[in-house]
């Protein structure tokens, strides 16, 4: 069974802007359906709030958001960027480029750099993000399972990340590509998929295995003091 050790562990919280995850956002309205089938949006607000209590860090990796016509001079404009831009999403100074009241950043959370592709590390400070905060296990959460989800989680396992996806912490726009993602794809490269309960419940159980380390490492050191100090 995988460890999840706080202190090297970060979850990955893929584009919690309005437009992608809150009712009526441009994007989460083809999301919706799926996402209410697997309960995204209980399962992100019970997740979010364990590996916070954990102490796990969370990353906010953000898309880019619109400011107008982006890619008129672009050269190479996929299908997928071609849409965002036609919709302005996720635009400057919108609701719905505003951050998820829940799942947005709080007070100390690490906010990536914009990625314009869907890999949250291609042309970003991620990978540096991470490092720096000595993380070596991610967990993937947030939107879109068969996107920027699975382009970021699988660019992580590249870099040497051990990589963990959260099935009902996600969402796409059908439930084929659902399955796609978690049972044709996502095992090529993730180490670990699980739903939201498994992954708290790991969570847990490696806290309460921390906390009764620490009090025994705390109880053994008056008693190698009394060691020391026995004049016999």
């Amino acid at each position: 069974m995988d460890a999840y050790i706080p202190n090297e562990t970060a979850l990955l919280v893929i584009d919690p802007y309005n437009d992608f995850m809150s009712e009526g956002g441009k994007l989460y309205d083809y999301l919706k359906v799926v996402a209410t089938t697997v309960g995204f949006q209980r399962n992100m607000r019970e997740l979010m709030q364990v590996v916070r209590a954990v102490g796990v860090k969370v990353f906010i990796v953000p898309h880019h958001r619109a400011h107008g016509p982006d890619l008129e001079t672009w050269k190479h404009v996929n299908a997928s960027q071609r849409k965002a831009d036609e919709m302005q999403l996720a635009a400057v100074g919108t609701w719905g480029g505003d951050w998820h009241p829940e799942f947005g950043p709080i007070a100390g959370d690490v906010i990536a750099q914009e990625h314009w592709g869907q890999s949250g590390f291609a042309n970003t400070d991620l990978d540096a993000l991470l490092k720096q905060n000595r993380v070596s296990k991610v967990i993937v959460v947030g939107m879109a399972a068969h996107t920027c989800v699975e382009s970021t989680a699988r660019f992580a396992m590249e870099l040497g990340y051990h990589v963990t996806l959260v099935r009902d912490a996600t969402s796409a726009y059908d439930d084929d590509s659902m399955r796609v993602a978690h049972e044709v794809t996502g095992p090529t490269f993730a180490h670990a998929i699980l739903t939201t309960n498994e992954l708290i419940l790991r969570l847990q159980e490696q806290a309460n295995r921390h906390d009764a380390e620490s009090v025994h490492a705390q109880q053994r050191v008056p008693a190698a003091l009394g060691e020391t100090n026995d004049p016999s």
